[in-house]
């Protein structure tokens, strides 16, 4: 089988499982263009969806395109997760246009995405393959997908998506608050182990048990181990968020995931696979990509209001410099302005110090720098050199790249956009009638 093709994803959603109906077993996709296409399906009713039907050549449809996108060899061993999956996604799909269908009509607004649309995605995914939009549809059609199927799949996913941040993504505000408690945990685990990693994530439910995840992560290892690329699998058949960035989670530290999780990338060296980790929820697959010790150094970014003073001045100069800096303290506002109110006043300069790692400080300004929180001023600092305020401008560990304020608003905002998705899709199939044969 050829390489699998980079696909794109908005939400990645986990929901409970129907029992799967009987399907005819589906071929593996045809190795090279020049084979001939696969003889026609003879079509019967898998399951219904409310009134929408699911046939099996649906179903064998994208069995194969799940084959082809994900890289996965198929067997007689993964065939019925395949199958499971197929139909899963299918009637994942019937519930969200039927949704979207229901409320274009309350709105009066079309909110199927419109053929252009899924022309720009189209394109988008085969540019990310090198290739042309014409070309893609070919390899998918000699390894028996059509080019509707593909298709179908990706108008749901825009579909979907767009309906979703349009309907709740413009009253979605992540606060100042969210973000200074992130930052703040962030700080708080800078000092421990940290890892880069990627996961797929079975969903038990979803799965119908703990057990069939883990049988099902099994099979997904060994396919990984024979070459299936860690993001498309993850794309395909992930049940986490970051199923829509190919499994990409990126650093974490010890004690954000279960306990379990942090024991399997204790043992991991940077690429290798951990061996599927049950935990309350489902089953993990992680791929250790870096990992790297906590940092133990803080480091900081200060700007000083001083007075020269030489270090033989009298008690009377230094009293003076001192009410002339407590004056000036209350008008100050963080790193902002303190250029500019310093300026004002007669005989008070003001500086930039940089970033530094506290140890590298003079003692007296290390113990200011350790106890200012980010946009306080110190009281009046007396060194040898004069009489010092310290504005704390930045803090934070040393050894890790420090996520900006946009980084972790996004990624709040598309956490919440996701599960947001997730309990919509949840609520449709919890009042759907779902019947399979």
């Amino acid at each position: 089988m050829g390489a699998a093709l980079v696909m794109t994803s908005g939400f990645a959603t986990a929901q409970s499982a129907p029992t799967m109906a009987a399907v005819p077993p589906v071929a593996a996709p045809a190795a090279a263009p020049s084979k001939p296409p696969p003889p026609p399906i003879s079509e019967s009713v898998v399951a219904t969806v409310n009134d929408d039907l699911i046939t099996s050549y649906d179903v064998i449809q994208r069995m194969r395109l799940l084959i082809v996108t994900s890289g996965i060899q198929p067997t007689e061993a993964n065939l019925p997760d395949i199958q499971h999956e197929a139909l899963r996604s299918l009637i994942d799909e019937r519930l969200e246009m039927q949704d979207l269908r229901e409320e274009g009509k309350t709105q009066k607004f079309n909110l199927i995405a419109s053929d252009s649309e899924v022309d720009d995605e189209l394109s988008d995914i085969a540019r990310s393959n090198n290739t042309s939009s014409t070309q893609l549809l070919a390899n998918l059609a000699a390894q028996g997908v059509g080019a509707d199927t593909f298709r179908d799949q990706l108008r749901a996913e825009i579909s979907w998506r767009g309906w979703i941040r349009g309907r709740y993504g413009q009253h979605l505000a992540v606060g100042d608050d969210q973000i200074k408690a992130f930052q703040k945990r962030l700080e708080a685990e800078a000092g421990k182990p940290q890892y880069q990693i990627s996961e797929v994530f079975i969903d038990a439910v979803r799965a119908g048990g703990i057990a069939q995840a883990e049988q099902g992560a099994t099979q997904l290892i060994g396919e990984l181990q024979k070459g299936a690329p860690f993001a498309a699998v993850a794309r395909q058949f992930s049940n986490s968020p970051s199923a829509a960035n190919g499994g990409e989670v990126g650093w974490i530290s010890t004690g954000e995931m279960a306990p379990k999780v942090d024991q399997a990338l204790e043992n991991l060296r940077p690429g290798q696979l951990s061996a599927p980790i049950p935990v309350k929820d489902g089953v993990y697959i992680l791929l250790l990509k870096d990992r790297r010790a906590g940092g133990s150094t803080m480091v900081v970014n200060l700007k000083q209001a001083a007075i020269a003073l030489p270090k033989a001045a009298t008690d009377d100069q230094v009293a003076a410099a001192r009410t002339k800096l407590e004056a000036l303290r209350p008008k100050l506002s963080g790193c902002d302005n303190l250029a500019v109110e310093a300026a004002k006043v007669d005989g008070v300069i003001s500086g930039d110090l940089g970033e530094a790692e506290t140890k590298d400080l003079a003692p007296a300004f290390r113990d200011a720098a350790e106890t200012l929180q980010v946009g306080q001023i110190s009281a009046p600092i007396r060194t040898d050199a004069g009489l010092h305020l310290i504005a704390l401008c930045a803090k934070h560990l040393g050894g890790a790249k420090q996520m900006t304020t946009d980084e972790i608003q996004n990624r709040l905002y598309g956490e919440e956009l996701s599960m947001i998705a997730k309990r919509q899709l949840r609520d449709l199939r919890n009042t759907a009638t779902i019947e399979t044969r």
